[in-house]
């Protein structure tokens, strides 16, 4: 099955939004069949709200529900619960100042690169500590029975939270958290955020939100982040919208990220240091005048549908004019919305011209004429890691859903989590 995708460049999108007029894009090219025969097969069910997974090399998989808690499938299939969200029944331990409201609650989870000596897993999460509330990033030490977590240490504890609701879609409390927390090769910790429908987020210097934090496991800044002058040094890409998706390439070890796009323009960029990714929903900004609370994220004509390029050309999600440096993306999904969610890149002989590709979940949205899109796309580089060649819809065997989170295991299969409750191992071969 192949679906048609879109990449937008600079001088393309420029001439797109001069005028209100869809233009045809040239299609990237649709060469790459889908020749894996991919198996399923249900690893838990009946979840509540599966948000992201992590491995070790024997198959012991942690994982989050967002609502509930974190715990721990063995390598036998044995799950033992191990930290509760607030009063949740049935964790051995609680943090009584976590809780869960509209997006915001238990997210990313990850194990330490070295994890085989320090037993340390780190868990991102929402918190009432403090007020206003935020999000925290959390590093625990997991028993040597993995049944229990202790020496609880909120290592990032002021990224923001949106405490009230505002005049705009999804506009409840808990809006846009980010939520991914990875490693990448260097032994160096990502984690993204997200601008809780605050106008000046996205571009301040000091607000976590909206960014890419790059940090060591103590929560400090690594040495060589580059962000602008005054910024917070953790800063590794700031200017973001709502990242859920971060990813590593394989050849290049870049950062890549997916993000979702405000009704138009979900984007794949790869990360520069110290870069911005050009999104500022500010009232009176761009041309803009006043916006509902403060914040043009979903102007204009927010709660119905429009010309997706003609909304991205009044608020865009990379605003090259007022920001002609911004990293471009390389994907935008042809100028979709569909709620873009994890990324991660498949390895092994078995996925054959696949092996290396990008996959990225897609949970879908379906607003004012948008596809819904549930489904996972495969992302193919060109020879030199710089750009999108080819994009195809993963065939899945499977009925679909919003595709929260994408990990690949220690066996060589992808494991995807959706929102409906199931984690789901997907093999290639018959």
């Amino acid at each position: 099955m192949y679906r048609s995708h879109y990449r937008t460049t600079l001088p393309v999108l420029a001439s797109l939004i001069g005028g209100t007029a869809i233009m045809s894009l040239p299609a990237v090219a649709q060469s790459g069949l889908n020749t894996t025969n991919l198996q399923h097969e249900v690893v838990l069910d009946g979840l509540d709200n599966p948000w992201d997974m992590a491995f070790l090399d024997d198959g012991t998989m942690l994982f989050t529900e967002k609502c509930k808690g974190l715990s721990v499938r063995m390598a036998d299939g044995t799950v033992n619960p191990l930290y509760g969200v607030g009063d949740t029944d049935g964790y051995p331990s609680n943090g009584s100042d976590l809780f869960c409201e509209g997006q915001a609650g238990m997210m990313g989870v990850a194990f330490d690169p070295d994890f085989a000596n320090n037993r340390r897993i780190y868990v991102y999460s929402t918190s009432n500590t403090s007020e206003p509330h935020t999000n925290r990033l959390m590093r625990f030490s997991l028993s040597e029975d993995f049944t229990s977590v202790s020496d609880r240490t909120d290592i990032v504890d002021d990224v923001p939270y949106k405490m009230a609701a505002s005049d705009h879609p999804f506009g409840g409390p808990g809006a846009h958290n980010g939520g991914r927390v990875r490693f990448d090769a260097n032994g160096h910790l990502f984690l993204t955020t997200g601008d809780t429908h605050n106008g000046e987020v996205p571009q301040s210097p000091t607000m976590m939100g909206s960014k890419v934090l790059r940090i060591d496991t103590d929560g400090n800044a690594i040495a060589d982040n580059a962000p602008p002058d005054g910024f917070d040094d953790r800063t590794y890409t700031y200017g973001h919208r709502n990242v859920q998706g971060i990813a590593f390439h394989p050849v290049t070890g870049q950062a890549i990220t997916a993000e979702h796009g405000p009704w138009h323009s979900d984007e794949i960029t790869i990360l520069q240091n110290g870069g911005n990714a050009g999104w500022d929903p500010r009232p009176n900004m761009a041309g803009r005048g006043d916006c509902p609370d403060n914040y043009c994220g979903y102007s204009p004509n927010q709660e119905e549908g429009m010309n997706r390029y003609e909304r991205a050309a009044f608020m865009p999600m990379t605003d090259f004019d007022t920001y002609p440096e911004a990293m471009p993306p390389i994907w935008n999904n042809n100028g979709w919305s569909q709620g873009t969610s994890s990324a991660a890149f498949l390895a092994g002989d078995a996925w054959g011209d696949w092996n290396g590709a990008m996959v990225v979940g897609i949970m879908g949205i379906g607003f004012g004429g948008t596809p819904i899109g549930q489904r996972i796309d495969v992302i193919q580089f060109n020879d030199d890691n710089t750009d999108v060649e080819d994009v195809t819809e993963m065939t899945l065997p499977m009925e679909t859903g919003r595709f929260r989170s994408v990990v690949m295991g220690p066996d060589g299969s992808l494991y995807t989590a959706i929102d409906e409750g199931t984690i789901y191992k997907l093999t290639p071969g018959g």
